[in-house]
């Protein structure tokens, strides 16, 4: 599969099927003009991760917590919050777990707090973790590296963290710390090619898209 980061939380992964996962709003960035999707998934209701109408092709949009199954590929939204005080500031959150080519990653949408050992059951092992690490809305680097612990996965994907094409008034922080504290070894790519044979070749590793 390929995996493609489009800026914010926002990617695009490329398999039997096309997924783009939590697309975001000019607000943050433009998205490319000629983004189409069979599969668009939605963590929550917030406009930097839901605007569908940015992504061609009648997508399929799956904006609840549930199981679903699309042949080759199977979805979970597992429910969440946007917070740490049970959705009371910020709302409800989906994490969404991905079964695509053999392996299973996971999109922690805008977490914004450590994991019960029920959710963690019902998440699974990840192969594959796109993770926000710039803090104010969502967990910070510090939560970030817990959370990593606690999914133990092979690869990381950093995301909502402050990148060049953010506005400045955005309070959130780079993603230097992160990548400091969790101390493993990083990879730069504008395109992620990964697949069961060479993932190994990827473990231990934060990968930060050009």
């Amino acid at each position: 599969m390929k995996i493609k980061w489009l800026g914010h939380s926002t990617f695009k992964i490329g398999s039997d099927k096309t997924i783009v996962i939590d697309p975001h709003d000019p607000a943050v960035g433009t998205l490319p003009a000629s983004l189409i999707a069979d599969i668009v998934t939605v963590s929550h209701a917030h406009h930097d991760h839901n605007y569908i109408e940015g992504v061609g092709g009648s997508p399929k949009v799956i904006d609840k917590p549930s199981e679903y199954d699309f042949g080759g590929i199977k979805i979970t939204g597992v429910p969440t919050f946007h917070d740490d005080v049970q959705g009371q500031e910020r709302g409800n959150n989906i994490v969404f777990i991905y079964e695509i080519e053999g392996l299973r990653l996971g999109h922690l949408g805008d977490l914004g707090h450590l994991f019960t050992q029920e959710q963690l059951n019902l998440i699974g092992p990840i192969d594959i973790l796109m993770i926000p690490v710039g803090g104010f809305y969502t967990i910070d680097a510090d939560q970030a590296v817990e959370i990593v612990n606690q999914l133990k996965p092979k690869v990381v994907l950093p995301m909502h963290y402050k990148s060049k094409n953010l506005p400045a008034s955005v309070p959130i922080a780079p993603v230097d710390e992160f990548i400091k504290k969790l101390g493993w070894g990083v990879g730069e790519v504008s395109e992620l090619e990964i697949n069961q044979n060479n993932i190994s070749e990827r473990a231990g590793s934060v990968i930060i898209f050009e």
